[in-house]
């Protein structure tokens, strides 16, 4: 693994894809107590300690349909997770003739390094953004969006290229997509909970004094909502522990393919700010090349800013920094815009002696009336043609200033 020297990152992130998958189990597991604990509080009247155990006696019933669902949700996730986010990005695959510009370089990449080369999707989007996606070699896609075609050069799209390959080169993706998969999870039985117990609440507040205090009915009820959401709150949190280090070293990673830093700086300052997707979910951002979603400064960021980013390439890599960059307008953007006044003729402009004013063209003004009456920089007021001399028998005839002289 010369090509990228991440070695130990990578065996890393395989660590952490099984660890996940444990932890994932791990919360199913309790959000079936949860769930177990609420249902015996709100079904039977008894002490706290009699409550729980009754609920793990269900958690031991329930455990073997739970890890049955659990591992169908993950087998569905393993082989559909790229059409449901076609599905919510409208991503498309492309091929060399419809791509030539982006296939023949990531076919390069590809090629240079041995890698096998990912599919290839284009998202019809203004914003600016890529992400990769897929659990294995033959499911392996990067996506890239229109907007981003068009507002980076050659050797940008390049670079970008280029920081995907590694993300999924370094296993960045599966354990991403694991992750995702674990939100869903978490999430749905999560919801499911809530709305039961919200259901199952109505009843038990409408339960008398005695059969509901008792005994430990409250208490197993607020015990099993408190398990609830720590449950969801980590399921969030195992995305946000997923180490920001993966986007520094997919920077380096591209840097170290295409050994242009600069078209990386770049390419992460044009993408800076305008990298939201329309419509995409959280866990689609997290997998993007830069997820502008922030959250109490960075504590709850899934990406190091750009700035710490560019900082990185300038300092490692001997990249050069231009700052913020502003993007040249589109096409389209040119063809919304009003038609251009016509070229300014030698007498352009308004006849600033007759009423309108400027904004009534001379018999060569422009049809816009748009002038600059009385500045200096305004190179369309020039002197008038000198007069034809005497005899010639058009000086009597008046011109657009009057008279001519020798009238």
């Amino acid at each position: 693994m010369a090509a990228y020297g991440l070695y130990s990152h990578i065996q890393s992130n395989r660590r952490r894809s099984l660890a996940l998958l444990i932890g994932l189990f791990f919360l199913v597991y309790v959000l079936v107590y949860a769930g177990a604990l609420a249902g015996e509080a709100l079904s039977a009247n008894a002490d706290l300690d009699t409550l729980m155990q009754r609920a793990w006696s269900d958690l031991i019933a329930a455990a073997p349909l739970a890890t049955l669902g659990t591992a169908l949700w993950v087998v569905i996730a393993y082989y559909f997770h790229q059409s449901m986010i076609d599905a919510v990005t409208g991503g498309r695959q492309v091929t060399r003739g419809e791509q030539p510009r982006l296939y023949n370089r990531l076919e390069n990449l590809c090629i240079s390094r041995g890698i096998t080369m990912p599919k290839l999707k284009v998202m019809e989007s203004d914003a600016l953004n890529a992400f990769a996606t897929g659990m294995n070699d033959r499911q392996y896609a990067i996506t890239v969006t229109s907007g981003l075609l068009a507002a980076l050069d050659d050797a940008e799209i390049e670079s970008v290229l280029g920081h995907e390959l590694t993300h999924i080169r370094n296993g960045d993706v599966r354990m991403m997509v694991v992750a995702v998969i674990i939100a869903g999870v978490v999430s749905f039985f999560a919801e499911l909970l809530f709305r039961l117990w919200s259901y199952g609440g109505l009843n038990f507040r409408g339960r008398s004094d005695d059969r509901r205090g008792g005994g430990g009915a409250g208490l197993a009820v607020l015990i099993a909502v408190i398990l609830i959401v720590v449950a969801y709150l980590l399921s969030f949190i195992i995305r946000l522990a997923l180490s920001r280090q993966r986007e520094f070293l997919a920077d380096a990673g591209s840097v170290e393919l295409t050994k242009n830093p600069d078209a990386m700086i770049s390419a992460l300052r044009k993408i800076e700010g305008r990298g939201e997707l329309p419509g995409a979910t959280s866990a689609i951002m997290e997998m993007c090349l830069d997820n502008p979603r922030e959250g109490f400064g960075e504590l709850f960021d899934t990406h190091p800013s750009v700035d710490r980013r560019v900082a990185a390439l300038v300092k490692f890599a001997g990249g050069h920094d231009p700052g913020p960059l502003a993007l040249p307008p589109r096409s389209s953007d040119v063809e919304e815009q009003s038609e251009p006044p016509p070229p300014a003729g030698p007498w352009a402009g308004g006849q600033e002696n007759e009423p309108g004013g400027a904004a009534e063209g001379g018999p060569w003004g422009s049809p816009t009336g748009e002038t600059a009456r009385g500045s200096s920089s305004d190179k369309r007021f020039t002197l008038p043609p000198p007069a034809p001399a005497a005899g010639d028998g058009s000086a009597s005839e008046p011109g657009p200033w009057g008279p001519h002289g020798g009238a």
